[in-house]
């Protein structure tokens, strides 16, 4: 009833203006909030007491301040509970990260209720990308990510690893936080426009003689409608019985496990070990870009929790430091094919291959992968990047790649008459873990096995066989071992 009588009336608002909402205060309504009672807060507030993650929100969040339901509001509230299943669906998205997020809220003393943040900002998707250039699950802009030491390498991209990014999103929520003196409105307009911007909008108000809180200050419209996203968001994930809502089941708990491996690990191989789906992997440890993590001495990566006693069993094969099969080599002065493939114990034609080099001849400065042997376990042959060398345009570089050249600038965030550069980094659409704006499709490159088959590779990565055939544009359904074929991940 409480929503049939949410949705009658912003429809009656529709109908009649804004005449029906009281005047309060520069056009505002203050509804009073829940009384305690209603919260039902057991007076065991341990974390045990709570089995599902919800419940454990609700009765540990800091603060308990006036709801702001204005017409805006009422808006985005109505936008979710029109399909409360999809809704649902929405909140679920967070499944393996709102846990680690509470905690680490929890770690800093901030209001737990901060972990809406996400679903505002990206839906909770690791691997969201905006047209702006913001990155990740917190969509951290490339200067705010370096300043919280979220770095990038040719690996590695920590802005869209969910974890290191949603501990450097805590500690600049606990900075804004206390920058603006514990007002959670105030914090959440600094996290969106900035806290430069929001400071000078407070001093202008301050100079005028105007009152300081958010309501009051001139921001701009995407600031303006961001905190009554997140009003609405909040009112109803605090109060799901009195809209209706069911909220997805999240236990309380731990529901991914932080491993460490001894040196480089492919993605494809651990998941194959762990027995659970490339993308799923793909999705926990988004941080990686590449078909596998850096060649250093350890490797992180995050697991489903239930997944974790196959590491203490004696059959790991990740118990021992894993020989690091690839490297990047930047071509230096006196290299030549022939030399780094007798260096690496590798052949001329798989550099080329891999490379997607045309002839012999090598470009000081370019960055070339390297297998570091002839084994069989270098089977997942990736390539992404292309080092613009003179004369190159954006049209030649996309008919090479076979990519059109709005979606070669978009990837690369510039334009499509921009001026390259030699020695410019050109993101290609077949880097093994391709972010596409629109899609948000991940394209990853498969080495194709003995006894592969389309049927067996579309369950392996739960794709369509129609989606494989489409992207490689087969002209032959027949696979043969050694070939390497284009997947694309289904978005999350």
């Amino acid at each position: 009833m409480e929503r049939q009588f949410l949705i009658k009336f912003l429809i009656s608002l529709i109908l009649v203006g804004c005449q029906q909402i009281a005047i309060v205060e520069k056009d505002k309504e203050l509804f009073t909030p829940l009384p305690k009672e209603d919260y039902q807060i057991p007076a065991d507030n341990s974390a045990d007491t709570y089995k599902n993650i919800w419940d454990y929100l609700l009765a540990n969040n800091l603060t308990t301040h006036d709801e702001l339901i204005n017409e805006q509001v009422l808006y985005y509230m109505n936008t979710h509970i029109k399909d409360t299943d999809k809704f649902k669906e929405y909140l679920n998205d967070s499944y393996y990260f709102l846990y680690f997020v509470i905690n680490e809220l929890e770690k800093e003393g901030l209001p737990l209720e901060l972990s809406l943040i996400p679903y505002i900002e990206s839906n909770y998707d690791p691997f969201s990308i905006s047209s702006s250039g913001a990155v990740g699950m917190w969509q951290f802009m490339p200067k705010t990510g370096r300043l919280f030491e979220l770095n990038k390498t040719w690996w590695n991209e920590d802005r869209h690893d969910p974890f290191r990014s949603t501990e450097a999103a805590v500690s600049y929520l606990k900075y804004l936080y206390e920058r603006f003196d514990n007002d959670i409105y105030l914090t959440l307009a600094a996290y969106n426009a900035g806290p430069t911007l929001l400071e000078r909008r407070i001093n202008q108000n301050k100079r005028r003689g105007l009152e300081v809180d958010f309501w009051s200050l001139n921001l701009p419209s995407q600031t303006k409608e961001y905190v009554p996203k997140y009003i609405a968001l909040r009112e109803l994930v605090f109060n799901p019985d009195k809209y209706d809502i069911q909220l997805p089941e999240i236990p309380n708990e731990p529901i991914v496990q932080k491993i460490s491996i001894g040196g480089q690990v492919e993605v494809l191989t651990l998941s194959e070990f762990l027995d659970v789906k490339p993308e799923l992997l793909y999705k926990l440890n988004a941080g990686y870009t590449k078909w596998a993590s850096a060649p250093k001495d350890q490797s992180i990566f995050y697991i489903p929790v239930e997944k974790y006693y196959l590491f203490e069993s004696l059959e790991n094969p990740f118990r021992d430091a894993n020989q690091i099969n690839w490297i990047s080599h930047i071509v230096e002065s006196g290299d030549s094919l022939w030399a780094l493939a007798n260096k690496y114990d590798t052949e001329v034609k798989i550099i080329k291959e891999i490379n997607y080099l045309n002839t012999d001849a090598l470009s000081i400065g370019t960055t070339l992968l390297i297998p570091l042997s002839k084994t069989e376990s270098n089977n997942f042959i990736p390539y992404e990047m292309h080092i613009v060398s003179e004369g190159d345009t954006l049209w030649d570089i996309a008919r090479t790649y076979n990519l059109e050249v709005s979606d070669l600038a978009k990837m690369n965030s510039i334009n499509e008459n921009s001026f390259l550069q030699l020695g410019q980094q050109l993101t290609i659409g077949n880097k093994n873990i391709h972010r596409n704006i629109e899609s948000k499709k991940r394209t990853i490159l498969y080495s194709v096995k003995q006894g592969d088959n389309l049927y067996k590779i579309s369950d392996l990565f739960d794709v369509t066989i129609k989606s494989i055939i489409e992207i490689n544009e087969f002209n032959n359904e027949t696979l043969m071992p050694g070939q390497i074929i284009k997947i694309a991940i289904r978005a999350f």
